[in-house]
């Protein structure tokens, strides 16, 4: 079950550049908190062949070695939740454009 974190009385200069990073990492302060724990975490785990290298850790948060990430899960990730759950997608979306080509087509009548 997951646990809930909280950090009081943090500076607000320390709370801005934090909200500053998320920003530029496209996510939200909670996703970037998420974000450096686990790579701390990453780094201090200690398996057979010894702790995470930096370059692996440092990866895994900036998403440098998966997909795009939306907090601290992948698309990958959480469509593999889905699916594992019995969800399928309905036969009238394998028709339906793609997101992609919506935004090209709007982009191609101005």
């Amino acid at each position: 079950m997951p646990v809930n974190l909280s950090i009081k009385d943090v500076p607000d200069d320390l709370a801005e550049r934090l909200r500053q990073r998320a920003a530029r990492h496209h996510r939200s302060l909670q996703g970037e908190l998420m974000a450096i724990v686990e790579q701390a975490s990453l780094m201090e785990s200690a398996g057979p062949a010894g702790p995470v290298p930096a370059a692996a850790a440092a990866a895994a948060v900036t998403g440098a070695a998966r997909s795009w990430t939306q907090g601290w899960k992948t698309v990958e990730q959480l469509m593999a939740e889905r699916q594992a759950r019995g969800w399928k997608p309905h036969a009238s979306l394998a028709s339906a454009p793609l997101g992609v080509d919506i935004i090209r087509a709007d982009r191609d009548s101005r």
